[in-house]
């Protein structure tokens, strides 16, 4: 299935060089086929995508913003942060990337360079595609074009509510709305933290300072677990009621 989130990837030559693990591997032989390689085989054009193996190490740039799109990628594993450039250096992060989720597809819809930057929270390992060829695909597949245009329209939806959520809520409530999502992505309530106090404060549009406060409120009153980098919700209704009472 396509998930939600549609980000981008340049690779420089001397980025590739450096990353690069498997160039052109044979579709058929890999163990993470996605829906764009069953696409392309119903269409007859798997041997156009030459797809190119590369691997990015944690903190290192998969996209940043403002680049030109070149490439659709396939997040294999590892997550990633999409985020976008504030004032005084400050950031937003939008979304967490996990794997599954597609890279570098708005250039579909006429977004030619990145709107956001992409960071690795881990190691990640992704699976590269010309993003000519997605396009191809797109024009001429109606059940391919519907996926994307429907995933697409979540994607939107859900930046709008995150939007809404920034600019409303109070501070508990964002760190609360924030450990939910986490939660949701990892589909448990116990999960390990990829991101730092900071960039937690960054999802939920605050200072990494205010984010620890909140947690260790969490902490004190039996919401939440944390033993380093594991958290556990131990009380999701209580904090799924203070994200939405704002």
């Amino acid at each position: 299935m396509f998930y939600n989130n549609f980000f981008n990837v340049y690779l420089s030559d001397a980025t590739a060089k450096m990353r690069l693990i498997e160039p052109h591997k044979n579709c058929k032989q890999c163990q993470w086929k996605c829906d764009i390689y069953f696409t392309t085989r119903e269409m007859g054009m798997q041997h156009e995508l030459k797809p190119v193996q590369m691997v990015y190490k944690k903190h290192e740039t998969i996209c940043r913003q403002d680049a030109a799109i070149t490439h659709a990628i396939n997040l294999v594993s590892g997550n990633a942060k999409m985020f976008v450039n504030g004032l005084f250096d400050k950031q937003i992060i939008l979304g967490i990337l996990m794997p599954a989720n597609y890279i570098g597809l708005t250039a579909i819809f006429g977004s030619p360079n990145y709107p956001y930057n992409v960071t690795a929270l881990t190691h990640c390992h992704t699976c590269q595609v010309d993003i000519d060829i997605v396009k191809k695909m797109y024009h001429a597949n109606h059940d391919f074009q519907q996926m994307l245009n429907q995933s697409f329209s979540k994607t939107l939806a859900s930046i709008m509510k995150k939007l809404v959520s920034l600019n409303q809520k109070q501070i508990r409530a964002k760190v609360a709305e924030s450990l939910i999502y986490l939660a949701q992505l990892h589909e448990s309530d116990q999960f390990m933290l990829t991101l730092s106090r900071k960039e937690l404060g960054e999802l939920s549009a605050i200072t990494g300072e205010n984010a620890v406060r909140v947690l260790s409120e969490f902490k004190k009153e039996g919401l939440i677990r944390v033993e380093g980098k594991e958290v556990c919700l131990l009380q999701k209704e209580v904090l799924q009621k203070i994200s939405d009472a704002g």
